[in-house]
């Protein structure tokens, strides 16, 4: 039985590892999209270090694009086989890539108009998109959606356990039991772990003790602020920028789990009074789509919330916050001086409506640029979490003036001491753990603290390195 590590090596995005048996049939855990601004994300995207025709099953941990944005590429190319998710994973995937084929048709159509008004010849060729909104419906029909906790057969010697990993809603951990020459061996993937005591989600669940962990490392260095002085922190974020200085807050913020769980603490901040009468926005029909889908899978949330809707029906909504999908709002937005909170995709900033107002409020220094998780270095997100006084958009260049706030807090995922609390169950059994997902310096912080909490057997494999695991 061998690994092949496919994406998300000593990076974040790009979320897929292939599991060879020794029968031949291959699983890929995750079929995730390469993000960021780095020139050859193109390549990455249209490269694979496998033949799609080959692959048997996707199992994927969850709905996040970098992890599964490449799968009606992976159908399109010659993969034929199914994909398992968790039910509320199906659920988000069905917006979540037909939104990405749409990025993906508009970012080809940008490209080739760009191209084609360049004067001096050139050798680059139009592009085709990665893939279209044809590509997604005949992807979403090879999905089989499964609950929790519970064992499902993908081969005749393979059984898969989800189990609820707290990141977003439908994220899991996965569990291999798999039986080769009378030998049982247990592959974890822990996807991407969530936080404990956060707000929507229940907290992550354990995983059984395995025999390799593929183990994600985003925060692998750093601890996370408390939850009692992040509500501090965002209000008066608020009310600095807001009410003193009568600017706008610009919070880019994923479409799903981010934008969900800042609606929800303003939604709290409001019912108890603190919150100042100004206009809130969600600016992204994906979010707008993923709220409703948030509303439909109950069996996610984790009690607080539940005992919170006892008494407001309804913890997305309110008076003062307006969801926007019609692009003339969106674009009406940029001409207001009103002071205001507006919430938009993409969380890297380099993607997505909130590119727009970046453009149009960060040579203001009464606005205020909100960072709320983590952000590739290549993208404008990274760009600004660095430090940078100028930053490049759509092709101008434009002086940051605006307040930069970084908030790592809001962050879905498990900070060094969170991840270490997950994986301890695997300490005794464990032969082997690579860490996947994760900047390189990042994850060799990581392995550093692992080998002083007596963690021996750590690889930080690089994209192609394959392992044999008899």
């Amino acid at each position: 039985m061998q690994i092949k590590f496919n994406g998300a090596t000593r990076s974040v995005t790009g979320s897929a590892h292939l599991i060879t048996l020794d029968d031949g049939f291959r699983i890929l855990l995750d079929c995730g999209l390469f993000q960021g601004g780095d020139k050859d994300i193109w390549e990455m995207n249209n490269k694979w270090f496998f033949e799609p025709s080959s692959v048997d099953c996707v199992v994927l941990s969850h709905a996040h694009i970098d992890h599964t944005g490449r799968l009606p590429k992976l159908v399109k190319d010659g993969f034929s086989g199914k994909v398992y998710s968790t039910h509320a994973t199906r659920s988000l995937c069905a917006i979540m890539l037909m939104d990405s084929a749409k990025i993906q048709e508009s970012d080809a159509l940008y490209y080739n108009r760009k191209l084609s008004k360049k004067k001096r010849k050139i050798k680059e060729k139009h592009r085709q998109p990665l893939y279209t909104m044809d590509d997604v419906s005949p992807t979403l029909a090879k999905f089989i959606a499964h609950p929790y906790d519970k064992w499902f057969k993908i081969h005749e010697n393979v059984k898969v356990q989800y189990r609820d990993a707290g990141h977003i809603l439908g994220s899991a951990s996965v569990m291999l039991k798999i039986n080769e020459g009378g030998k049982e061996k247990i592959i974890g993937f822990t996807g991407d772990v969530g936080r404990p005591n956060r707000p929507i989600l229940r907290d992550p669940q354990e995983m059984l003790p395995c025999d390799y962990l593929i183990c994600e490392s985003t925060y692998g260095d750093k601890n996370h602020e408390s939850t009692p002085e992040q509500s501090a922190h965002f209000l008066k974020i608020i009310k600095k920028t807001c009410i003193k200085k009568k600017g706008k807050l610009i919070i880019p913020a994923f479409s799903v789990g981010r934008t969900q769980e800042i609606v929800y603490m303003l939604d709290k901040m409001e019912t108890a009074g603190i919150l100042p009468k100004i206009p809130i926005y969600v600016d992204s029909p994906l979010a707008v789509n993923a709220t409703t889908i948030f509303g439909e899978h109950p069996e996610c949330y984790d009690s607080n919330l539940a005992e919170y809707m006892l008494t407001d029906s309804n913890p997305f909504g309110f008076s003062e916050l307006k969801y926007i999908r019609d692009v003339n709002e969106s674009k009406a937005l940029n001409g207001s001086n009103e002071p205001c909170i507006i919430i938009s995709s993409s969380g890297m900033m380099n993607a997505g409506r909130v590119k727009h107002h970046l453009r149009n409020n960060i040579e203001n220094p009464t606005s205020t640029i909100l960072i709320v998780g983590y952000c590739a270095p290549s993208t404008p997100g990274g760009k600004l979490r660095a430090g940078a006084q100028k930053l490049r958009l759509f092709g101008e260049d434009y002086q940051v003036k605006a307040n930069i706030e970084l908030m790592d807090s809001f962050s879905a995922h498990a900070d060094q001491s969170e991840l270490l609390d997950f994986i301890k169950v695997h300490k005794k059994k464990m032969k082997k753990m690579f860490l996947v997902h994760g900047d390189y310096d990042t994850q060799k912080a990581f392995k550093y603290k692992l080998r002083e909490q007596g963690y021996k057997k750590i690889e930080i494999p690089d994209i192609g390195f394959e392992y044999d695991l008899n």
